[in-house]
């Protein structure tokens, strides 16, 4: 049996990995150019444009381990301080992030742990 501290660590990892695996998608692809809606959506998470990423998000956001889904806009406002500034910076790690395209339909960027921020094997956010 794997100790409570080891359980918590990697649902701390699996539940920051998937926290906003859908948030990107949905109206990523609408756009024809990913790289300009990228480059529109950083913008405003390191802004801090509460607005202008709640519109560029489709709801709801499906959240991974038992953690609630995002059910809309007013629920994504009240809490995107827990999904953009948690366990992770995404404002910080945005400014040098680079999407990883996965697939034709996926791209992901990778952040960091606050705790442990040069631990980029067990970075916590996947945007996709």
């Amino acid at each position: 049996m794997k100790s409570p501290m080891v359980i918590r660590g990697v649902r701390r990892r699996t539940w920051l990995a998937g926290i906003l695996v859908l948030l990107l998608f949905p109206n990523a692809f609408a756009q024809t150019d990913f790289s300009a809606f990228w480059k529109k959506f950083k913008s405003a998470v390191i802004a801090g444009d509460k607005g202008a990423v709640v519109e560029m998000t489709k709801f709801p956001v499906s959240m991974p381990y038992s953690v609630k889904s995002v059910k809309n806009k007013e629920d994504f406002l009240r809490r995107y301080n827990e999904i953009f500034k948690g366990e992770a910076n995404a404002a910080q790690c945005f400014t040098s992030g680079k999407p990883r395209k996965e697939s034709t339909q996926r791209y992901e960027v990778y952040c960091p742990f606050k705790n442990t921020p040069n631990d980029w094997e067990n970075a916590p956010i996947r945007f996709i």
